[in-house]
């Protein structure tokens, strides 16, 4: 529930800074309280990273075309497009923007999100629920919703999309017993792809 009021008090409310430092400043104090490390928040080496690489690229995939192809076509019918992230205006055709903006993926959102998102919230949630695989499913659909609206400034088709983006994370996270790079990469490729199109100049 403080998890809630932090993402919805700086997304909505706007009356905290932004929900991702603060997210990671607690992820990394609990994992410390409960003398777990890294690895309580899922970073553990994989059983095999080619693997994980396949995992993600299938996960980024499915978020890819399920938004342009069904979600965006059906949001329009009933909302306005969403809105780019202040920085998108300044990448295309721009190679130092560009790459400005892809050291911001990998770290802030990629790293930093999934770290609080997925790592801290998602598990949290799920210990709330006694563990079970109920509670990690419901935890999973939570923490997705919330995630939407930490990108409430893109608009109710923004929150959407990102609703869906967060949705096929945490079942990426789900699907490799609690590892945490398999999202972190699916995420970092999701917004790599983004940062190409624009900077391509081929993303409306």
């Amino acid at each position: 529930m403080v998890g809630a009021g932090i993402v919805l008090g700086h997304n909505v409310w706007r009356v905290l800074p932004n929900e991702v430092p603060i997210l990671f400043s607690l992820a990394l104090v609990s994992a410390k309280l409960r003398d777990g490390g890294w690895q309580e928040l899922g970073f553990r080496r994989p059983r095999s990273w080619p693997r994980t690489w396949a995992i993600a690229a299938a996960a980024a995939l499915v978020r890819i075309l399920v938004g342009s192809l069904a979600l965006d076509p059906l949001s329009a019918r009933f909302w306005p497009p969403s809105h780019s992230p202040a920085m998108a205006g300044r990448v295309p055709h721009h190679p130092l923007a560009a790459l400005s903006a892809l050291a911001v993926v990998w770290t802030f959102a990629a790293f930093g999100e999934e770290v609080g998102y997925r790592g801290y919230l998602t598990r949290r949630a799920a210990e709330s629920g006694a563990g079970t695989r109920l509670a990690w499913v419901a935890a999973t659909i939570a923490v997705s919703i919330l995630f939407g609206y930490g990108h409430y400034y893109k608009g109710p088709a923004g929150v959407l999309d990102s609703g869906f983006a967060g949705l096929v994370l945490g079942t990426t996270y789900l699907a490799t017993g609690g590892n945490l790079w398999a999202p972190i990469l699916a995420h970092g490729l999701i917004d790599t792809v983004s940062v190409v199109f624009l900077f391509l100049g081929w993303a409306n």
